[in-house]
């Protein structure tokens, strides 16, 4: 049951996109090379990597990791593409779904709004008193709306691959692999993201410039759970049972983790108010 009443003041009469279809799609195979645009540097270079600025400016930093770097990460992945190290895949879908106070209802279909799953997601205590389930439409109202769910992983083998190197005391080598894999997730959760708002027709308001895109210059939002806006990571079981996540291969393991290690899954909301927002 709802634990809270809808307190925000979210409008409500933003157009409902047309979702392409009602169910899932599962990408088996993606190229690396379709997804490095998409891999944020600066995290990988100096969070994952850890090659801080020191004291470079920004200018001279960029251009130190053009010549020091950027090659570094070419040699990476041309030994991903040669030894198939990568292997990018993606599930992500479609549902229609109407929100009940904090809760959000994912229906089967639309004709008999039959209930599937619900969310129950926690409200802000202050600030806007935020709620995911906000941003759709209500259970009064005559419109069904339209949730997405993705679930993207950079595949067990890679992860295998860092850890051999490990293993094998090739420390440098594990470190680089290991921050890419990471942020080779995230870039495929921006990519997956990017597709779904091409698909729901509204992908031409995304920033031109993909780094100010990556800054969540685009409509609507993407969710992780673990987060504040949607911290219960056992919902994300119910994820992947919409999502019929076992065809490629992801499973929830112990603390709700999900397997292989670089696996995120998220909500994806179109309304357009939709952005992050803490407790």
């Amino acid at each position: 049951m709802t634990t809270a009443v809808t307190t925000s003041q979210i409008n409500q009469q933003n157009p409902l996109p047309s979702s392409p279809f009602w169910g899932t799609k599962c990408i088996e195979s993606i190229p690396i090379r379709a997804i490095l645009p998409y891999i944020n540097r600066t995290t990988l270079y100096k969070f994952q990597w850890g090659f801080k600025p020191k004291d470079k400016g920004a200018d001279e930093y960029k251009q130190w990791a053009k010549v020091e770097l950027d090659p570094i990460l070419n040699r990476l992945i041309s030994e991903s593409e040669q030894e198939n190290i990568i292997q990018p895949q993606a599930v992500y879908g479609y549902f229609p779904c109407q929100s009940n106070g904090n809760e959000l209802i994912i229906y089967n279909d639309v004709e008999t709004k039959q209930e599937r799953c619900r969310f129950e997601f926690p409200r802000q205590k202050s600030a806007r008193k935020l709620c995911i389930a906000d941003f759709f439409r209500p259970v009064d109202s005559d419109e069904i709306d339209v949730v997405a769910f993705q679930i993207v992983t950079a595949g067990q083998h890679t992860s295998d691959h860092a850890r051999n190197l490990f293993e094998s005391d090739k420390y440098q080598e594990y470190l680089y692999w290991h921050g890419l894999n990471a942020e080779t997730a995230e870039g495929l959760a921006e990519y997956i993201h990017r597709r779904i708002r091409t698909e729901l027709g509204f992908g031409q308001e995304d920033a031109r410039d993909l780094h100010q895109m990556i800054k969540q210059n685009y409509r609507g939002s993407r969710y992780s759970f673990g987060y504040p806006a949607c911290p219960n990571l056992a919902d994300q079981d119910k994820i992947l049972d919409l999502l019929d996540a076992s065809r490629i291969n992801i499973v929830m393991g112990d603390e709700s983790q999900l397997w292989p290690e670089e696996t995120t899954s998220a909500i994806i909301v179109h309304h357009p108010n939709a952005k992050y927002f803490g407790v």
